[in-house]
């Protein structure tokens, strides 16, 4: 196969690739560490996925948080 043939069957597959790539990691990582630590990795993965996303969406949004959670302006 040519690599554009190969290019064109990657964009029309996509989603799968990937999911199929997440899963097979997931496994290869249960299988090492068990399922408690691998499931913890999950977690953290998952967590600066959801962080990074709102940080690249909203950059004040550390700011806002803490802003919340603090009595305003105890961090600046």
């Amino acid at each position: 196969m040519d690599k554009q043939k190969l290019y064109e069957v990657y964009l029309q597959h996509k989603g799968e690739i990937i999911g199929a790539g997440v899963g097979l990691s997931i496994a290869i990582i249960v299988l090492l560490l068990g399922v408690l630590k691998a499931l913890f990795i999950v977690i953290c993965v998952v967590f600066g996925y959801y962080i990074g996303k709102k940080l690249y969406q909203d950059k004040d949004y550390i700011k806002n948080l803490l802003d919340r959670i603090l009595p305003p302006g105890t961090y600046r």
